[in-house]
């Protein structure tokens, strides 16, 4: 076996070992994952795959597609916890295997090598990859479309590539409506073959260069044109409110004029410095490599840099911004770095500046947990509310493990394999979260625990409603549970269940949320106080609990 064949078989060790490693083990956990678990459970109960609920409401926040994919994987295993998690682990290998064989065609296999080392290994990537949220799916479709896009316009023609970039475009687009980023990477193309840089072609006069536009149609039309026909013959004002709120409030209002999530325009530099970590260390040695690399006019750099450059001006620009937004861009910048890293990793300097976030990031991990054993900080009080005390100590140990870890493969690796403790910290922090953290947490951060006991309190007999409910309350529940609203205010919600318990009182039970305080009409004697789950209070009422309130 050669040596870049040893190479690659043990990039994908790590790349399942990191990635796929508590797969199974956890509930959906907020903000989004409960979400879309419970969507696609209710598509496979129901039948309805067109049209997303979320309880007994249309859900019109996202397009279906990643949802089609979980409750496809769930009627498969009947395995909720595999069900959730599984599209997002396989996003993530197919964006790594876009990234490695892009760099393995553009320079060499061991060059492809290191930019799936240096998207791996970047923090945010392998943070949303281990989620079930939407963003690992849309990164996926935005690396494949590059991915095509590059390899026609560097290497062409080749229109079946083309084609499936803007194919793959589309179907980014219906996973979450800024998968048609993507196309932008045709601009930068586009300079660069007006400039008459040598080796970037678009083939603009060619006649089959409208199969790309044909085929972002075709992609996008699987979900849409089902939709819009079933929609606008429904005849029914909720049909059409949803058709209205998913193509236009969710994509160019959100865009235009965002209703939260507000941040400043700098924003994503910052997200940049910190979210991806260890990869952006090597910017200091790569930024001037890269402007000596475009004086040559290599376009291999530019078209891929200029996207990037362009995905984060467009997310800039609206006043709403989360962290995740600009996920996509990083696995063509860690493909622009690939060519780079090996004379950088060579540098002494960069070997200190890598040593240095190992000790850094596990002295502060060593830090927290010895903390958390030995004293009371503030950080473990305000996590732990709602939780078991056992959680805190597994959790202390957890970091403590992690930190002295790290600190032993920063000294046995030393200051000139820097890069193989970042590794091997690295590897540590995502098995050790995955085996031993998310499990902890599970209870209360899933509201599994809430409902468990719930359950045992109403007995098996007894019917449940929930009021002022999230998704995990409804997923988690452990018998079908009525609703009676999701966007409804809480006042209207339960005006409406204790009508609901009424019609049945001696088996009927509710959950009610207390943020906005119980209603003075409840009897507290008789409420049974839950708990806190996912930072709110809930209460338990009986028909006798919640009489004064006809």
């Amino acid at each position: 076996m050669t040596q870049t064949r040893r190479e690659t078989w043990l990039f994908w060790l790590f790349a399942l070992l990191i990635l796929a490693t508590g797969l199974g083990l956890r509930d959906p956990w907020p903000a989004d994952e409960p979400r879309f678990a419970l969507v696609a459970k209710q598509m496979v109960e129901s039948g309805n795959w067109l049209f997303p609920m979320r309880g007994s409401e249309l859900y019109s926040d996202k397009p279906p597609l990643f949802m089609w994919m979980q409750a496809s994987v769930l009627w498969l295993t009947g395995n909720l916890r595999i069900a959730f998690l599984l599209p997002s682990l396989l996003a993530a290998l197919g964006t790594l295997w876009c990234v490695t064989d892009l760099g393995a065609r553009l320079w060499t296999r061991r060059i492809g090598l290191y930019a799936g080392w240096a998207t791996l290994l970047t923090i945010q990537f392998t943070w949303q990859a281990k989620k079930a949220q939407i963003d690992p799916m849309v990164v996926f479709w935005i690396t494949l479309s590059c991915y095509a896009l590059l390899r026609h316009v560097l290497q062409g023609p080749n229109w079946r590539l083309w084609a499936l970039g803007w194919a793959a475009a589309g179907l980014g687009t219906i996973t979450k409506g800024v998968g048609v980023i993507a196309l932008l990477i045709l601009v930068p193309a586009a300079v660069a073959s007006l400039r008459g840089w040598a080796g970037v072609r678009i083939h603009a006069r060619d006649a089959r260069f409208w199969l790309g536009p044909l085929a972002f149609l075709a992609a996008c039309g699987v979900w849409l044109v089902p939709m819009l026909i079933a929609a606008l013959g429904n005849g029914s004002g909720d049909y059409r409110a949803y058709v209205d709120d998913i193509l236009l409030r969710q994509t160019v209002t959100r865009y235009a004029n965002s209703w939260h999530h507000g941040q400043p325009w700098w924003y994503f530099i910052e997200v940049l410095l910190t979210a991806w970590l260890p990869t952006v260390l090597a910017l200091p040695w790569a930024i001037p490599a890269w402007r000596r690399r475009l004086q040559r006019r290599d376009a291999r750099f530019l078209v891929p840099l200029g996207w990037v450059l362009l995905v984060f001006v467009f997310f800039s620009i609206p006043s709403g911004k989360r962290d995740m937004y600009i996920l996509p861009a990083l696995p063509m910048l860690a493909l622009t770095l690939a060519p780079l890293l090996p004379g950088i990793l060579r540098r002494p300097n960069a070997q200190r500046l890598l040593l240095g976030f190992v000790l850094v990031f596990s002295l502060a991990a060593l830090g927290a947990g010895l903390a958390m054993l030995l004293g009371d900080p503030g950080f473990e009080r305000k996590f732990m509310e709602g939780r078991d005390a056992h959680v805190a100590s597994g959790l202390a140990w957890m970091f403590a493990a992690i930190g002295g870890f790290g600190l032993g493969s920063a000294l046995w690796f030393g200051r000139r394999r820097a890069h193989a403790a970042l590794v091997a910290m690295l590897t540590a922090l995502w098995l050790l979260y995955s085996l031993v953290g998310a499990p902890l947490l599970n209870d209360g951060s899933s509201s599994r625990g809430l409902m468990r006991d719930v359950g045992a309190a109403i007995g098996p007999q007894a019917e449940l409603g929930l009021v002022g409910w999230r998704e995990q309350q409804l997923l988690m529940a452990d018998r079908p549970a009525a609703d009676f609203g999701f966007k409804r205010g809480i006042a209207l919600q339960f005006a409406d269940a204790v009508r609901w318990q009424q019609g049945h009182p001696e088996a009927r039970w509710l959950l009610v949320e207390e943020s906005q305080g119980l209603p003075a009409c409840i009897d507290r004697a008789r409420a049974r106080d839950m708990g806190v789950a996912n930072g709110r209070r809930w209460w338990l009422l009986d028909a006798e609990a919640s009489r004064g309130c006809r």
